[in-house]
């Protein structure tokens, strides 16, 4: 029986981890679903925002599903030592599960084509999934200083490195519409030769059915917002991911909309990439649609459960259409917008 470990933590991390788990309790009702503290209600609780209490959960868990971290800015949260402060205690998460790709979806939901910077005509269909390496490159690396009026950090890649984080893209491909776009800048840089020549030497030894292409990152920071519906998945390195998830980030118009998944070779991190909004915290009004879209990456990726994984998709999209969230321009407030994917759901069956 898969275990599930959820860390709602702050702000409106609770509200929309509830929306999440009751949805993961209507598709995958045989799964075990164990809550833990993380962040700054942990660091009340126990002294720690990663305690060990928590640290210790993780050591069966098939799946983590992580909801906000941290408080308003003037938060006493923010005045404690930085090793003390919640997202500490989630980038200590991060290290202890081992993640080394992130998946981020950019999908434009239909009907709320109105909601993002892009021409409608642009927006309408779009549906990107960026793989980001993220345990390596010039982020990591260990060689880098400040030394006088000079600096330097380095990019460094080995090829199991690249090979690992490429297999997630080309598995993401296999089940979506099966195009990989690589990205690098192999024309200036000696690691993005080696990142072309291994995710190339790779998908034609085990992803033949595959089509990959290769493009510079300059190139693709351009035709991201100007021709987005040209990409299925796209594969990079920790520094050029970074810069594009962000930047296809604005696509779908409201970070309320925005799941991801950081995979490695334990279990996986499912989390929506909003904040912790403390504002709106406790006023049943917060979106949770991006944690709903979470839990369904967890079925897809984490326990490899793609049928219900459509399924969320379906009732999310369904819901959106119908019960938007005032976030989105319409009325519906957190319970409202989890029964109608709820509701949604009762028509297709369970996912044992």
């Amino acid at each position: 029986m898969p275990k599930i470990v959820t860390l709602p933590g702050d702000g409106i991390g609770p509200e929309v981890t509830a929306a999440a788990v009751a949805v993961l309790r209507e598709v995958a009702p045989d799964v075990t679903i164990e809550e833990h503290l993380i962040g700054g209600v942990a660091y009340d609780t126990h002294g720690d925002p990663f305690p060990q209490v928590t640290r210790d959960a993780l050591g069966d868990a098939d799946a983590v599903l992580l909801g906000t971290v941290g408080g308003a800015q003037d938060s006493a949260w923010n005045l404690l030592p930085r090793h003390l402060r919640p997202e500490s205690g989630l980038l200590a998460l991060r290290k202890a599960l081992g993640c080394y790709a992130n998946l981020r979806p950019v999908r434009v939901q239909p009907g709320l084509e109105h909601l993002s910077p892009l021409k409608a005509e642009l927006a309408r269909g779009v549906d990107i999934l960026i793989v980001r390496e993220l345990l390596g490159g010039v982020y990591f690396d260990g060689d880098r200083k400040i030394d006088g009026d000079t600096a330097y950090n380095t990019m460094r890649y080995t090829t199991p490195e690249v090979e690992r984080v490429a297999r997630v893209a080309f598995w993401a491909a296999e089940q979506r519409k099966g195009r990989v776009t690589s990205v690098d800048k192999a024309n200036v840089l000696e690691v993005s030769e080696l990142w072309r020549r291994d995710v190339t030497a790779l998908r034609d030894r085990e992803y033949r059915g595959v089509h990959l292409n290769h493009e510079y990152v300059d190139s693709v920071a351009m035709l991201i917002v100007s021709d987005p519906s040209r990409y299925d998945v796209i594969v990079t390195e920790n520094l050029f991911g970074d810069i594009l998830s962000d930047l296809a980030a604005v696509i779908p118009g409201s970070l309320g909309l925005m799941p991801s998944a950081s995979l490695g070779d334990g279990a996986g991190l499912f989390e929506p990439i909003h904040g912790s909004a403390p504002d709106i915290a406790g006023k049943g009004v917060a979106n949770p649609a991006a944690a709903i879209m979470s839990a369904g990456m967890l079925l897809r990726h984490g326990l490899k459960r793609p049928e219900g994984a459509n399924q969320i998709d379906r009732a999310v999209a369904l819901a959106l259409r119908e019960h938007p969230t005032r976030d989105l321009g319409g009325r519906a407030d957190t319970q409202t917008f989890t029964r109608a994917v709820l509701s949604a759901l009762e028509t297709s069956p369970a996912v044992g």
